[in-house]
């Protein structure tokens, strides 16, 4: 079974909490909104702790350090569609989208083409409204935005 872990980051503004999410880069998701947007997280192998793969991962996908976890609130975990076991932590933090510097991973586009080319990770990330983040976040991560919702109500 495949694993994921990672990080949601969120603050409290004026208008309620907003999320920092991730849209997944590469060419299927160029030109997608719905279901394109991520909690930063990735695969980790077993042994290895899902929080330490949670920090790690945010480290490799948005190239910045991540923040201090003293107070992360456990979210749980999530079946994705295609079966992955994904586990989030929340951790209220600022961080300023300009500052990011994705990770990348290589893929042969176009597809049979034998060419490879390299793709961000997360080709922008967003501070979100709890509203709009549930109308864009991948179908099974939802959940942790509700999760979220009732930790800070």
């Amino acid at each position: 079974m495949r694993r994921s872990a990672g990080l949601l980051l969120y603050r409290r503004t004026g208008q309620g909490l907003e999320v920092l999410l991730g849209h997944m880069g590469g060419p299927f998701f160029a030109r997608r909104d719905r279901g394109a947007w991520t909690v930063p997280k990735g695969e980790y192998e077993a042994g290895e702790p899902a929080w330490e793969a949670a920090r790690r991962e945010f480290q490799e996908e948005l190239g910045v350090p991540p923040p201090a976890g003293d107070a992360a609130v456990p979210l749980g975990e999530v079946r994705q569609s295609g079966g992955k076991v994904v586990t989030v932590w929340a951790v209220e933090a600022d961080l300023d989208p300009a500052a990011v510097d994705p990770g990348t991973f290589l893929m042969e586009w176009p597809p049979r083409s034998g060419r490879t080319q390299e793709f961000p990770e997360l080709d922008r990330v967003a501070w979100l409204p709890l509203d709009r983040a549930r109308e864009v976040i991948v179908t099974a991560q939802a959940a942790f935005l509700d999760r979220l919702a009732e930790h800070s109500a």
